[in-house]
């Protein structure tokens, strides 16, 4: 994979200029190697994009509210927005039996709307537009939710697979009709991220390419891309949401087998 990007780097970037290839913004680039036998553990810049994304939501929540004013600031405003947006999300999904797992579903949805958001950036990288990282984000819900429907249930949990008041002889495909679907869920809401992403900033990478190669005729293509910004934005909250709400409807499945 590493030799694969660097393969692609050299390509891309070679005469020493700036590549314009639209997908040249999402080549993985080493800062920091770091090698154990086969592993690759090396500091990337979409590792540091990501402690950036860290960074900006520890600024966003722990230093506005440490005055706790009863008339917030904007940025305080923005903060208890976030909180009061995820716990509605959090509550509507599982009802009171999802309290315990709002750290996780804000801490995902802040780490995805951040991520999002910053690859908006002139020069940033957008690690969401990589499936590796929307995949871990995935089958982490995937598993967790998972191991939190038999810690609740135990076995009563394959219920879950066979709807009620189903014919009994309908159960063979029933069930493997819900096997799939569940097994999916990681998959589907991993590609759904990581494709609004790739495709949207490639879009506006094309769109760029054509006002800088069109000259005084580029005014076309650059009011489309003011149009598709704009779309962008719009698209990066909404896919943090669709992720967060999701992972919200998976757990309250866990929680209550429906």
């Amino acid at each position: 994979m590493a030799d694969a990007h660097a393969a692609t780097n050299g390509g891309a970037e070679s005469g020493g200029g700036l590549s314009l290839h639209p997908l040249s913004q999402f080549e993985l680039k080493t800062y920091v190697p770091i090698h154990i036998g086969d592993l690759n553990l090396s500091f990337t810049n979409s590792s540091l994009w990501m402690l950036i994304a860290v960074a900006i939501i520890f600024a966003l929540m722990a230093l506005p509210t440490r005055g706790r004013a009863y008339v917030p600031g904007r940025v305080q405003a923005v903060a208890e927005m976030l909180y009061d947006a995820t716990a509605n999300m959090l509550y509507q999904a599982t009802g009171r039996d999802g309290r315990p797992y709002f750290p996780l579903v804000f801490t995902l949805f802040t780490f995805l709307l951040v991520g999002n958001l910053q690859g908006m950036i002139p020069g940033a990288f957008t690690f969401t537009s990589h499936i590796i990282v929307t995949f871990g984000l995935a089958i982490a819900v995937f598993i967790g939710t998972t191991v939190i429907g038999f810690a609740r249930h135990g076995v009563g949990f394959f219920k879950f697979f066979m709807p009620e008041g189903a014919p009994v002889w309908t159960a063979p495909l029933l069930v493997l009709i819900e096997l799939i679907s569940y097994i999916s869920r990681p998959i589907s809401l991993s590609l759904r991220l990581f494709a609004n992403m790739l495709v949207g900033h490639t879009m506006l990478k094309v769109l760029g390419g054509f006002v800088f190669a069109l000259g005084v005729a580029g005014v076309i293509p650059l009011a489309a891309q003011v149009a598709v910004t704009a779309l962008e934005f719009l698209i990066a909250v909404l896919q943090a949401y669709v992720f967060a709400i999701l992972s919200c409807i998976y757990l309250g499945d866990a929680l209550h087998l429906h």
